[in-house]
């Protein structure tokens, strides 16, 4: 693997770093939540320099996104996402990717940091544990299906609008839309 690359998110990163959190998130696990443009933006616009990417030469490794509060306690920074590429892994990318995040955190005045990890997801809860996070609640999600509806599948679709006006967006700032 070439040199990887830790860098600020920027505009032209949000196309690969919207296709990565579409391929690596499944939103029906934690259906309270939702993978979108408006979730990057929301983390962006609220603390940039806690938004990374992780890249080399051929292209994005990762990302991680957090802001500083959580619920309604503002002095907790919340690590929302953090995705990585599968030729990623085990690298240390992940690691890197939390370090720079939660640095921002803190120096942005949080007190603690917290994240969530599917229940599942062993890799990612260890890779938490490897950096100085400790398991302190475990909440089980019940839900309780309308048995007269069908539940529909949703899907990524590659002509996604927001999409479109992202890779717009970053030709007309000048930057190259990741791929």
């Amino acid at each position: 693997m070439s040199e990887v690359e830790i860098l600020p998110l920027q505009l032209p990163h949000l196309d690969a770093v919207l296709d990565l959190g579409y391929r690596s998130f499944d939103v029906k696990a934690m259906p309270y939540t939702s993978w979108s443009l408006s979730s990057v933006a929301a983390h962006w616009d609220a603390q940039p320099d806690a938004c990374w990417i992780a890249r080399d030469e051929e292209g994005l490794l990762g990302f991680v996104l957090g802001s500083l509060s959580y619920d309604e306690r503002e002095d907790w920074g919340y690590l929302e996402w953090i995705a990585l590429e599968e030729r990623a892994r085990g690298l240390g990318v992940a690691s890197s990717l939390v370090e720079r995040c939660c640095a921002a955190l803190f120096a942005a005045g949080a007190s603690r940091i917290i994240t969530d990890v599917e229940s599942g997801n062993a890799a990612s809860a260890a890779m938490m544990r490897r950096n100085g996070f400790a398991e302190k609640v475990t909440v089980t999600l019940f839900v309780r299906p309308n048995p007269r509806e069908h539940t529909a599948t949703g899907s990524h679709s590659a002509q996604d609008p927001a999409r479109s006006r992202l890779r717009r967006a970053a030709r007309a700032s000048g930057g190259t839309p990741a791929t």
